[in-house]
């Protein structure tokens, strides 16, 4: 599954009320760090096989949602259940550690 683009818009529908786990990456293009795990990041989308969602959130582009997560620092990266945070990090995080993030 690929990578979505995740707006104010689109939240509710595909975070929200999502069947499945999502893990939102926050980031911005100036990000150093969000560039290097950015790779990572699709790469977990792309095996991700429907068992969860994975969404990108740029928050220059959506500062309601960076707002809302309390967004401080960039890469944050968060798993999203049942329309609740589940858990998040922040910073380059290795692929291992991210998936963790949905244990």
């Amino acid at each position: 599954m690929s990578v979505i683009t995740i707006t104010k818009e689109n939240f509710e529908t595909e975070v929200l009320k999502s069947e499945v786990p999502v893990l939102l990456d926050f980031w911005a293009t100036w990000c150093g760090p969000c560039r290097m795990v950015s790779p990572i990041v699709d790469e977990i989308a792309e095996e991700s096989n429907g068992s969860y969602k994975v969404g990108k959130i740029n928050v220059d582009e959506q500062p309601e949602l960076a707002s809302q997560f309390r967004v401080m620092s960039i890469p944050t990266l968060v798993v999203m259940k049942n329309g609740q945070l589940h858990k998040s990090t922040v910073g380059m995080q290795p692929k291992e550690a991210i998936l963790t993030l949905f244990n």
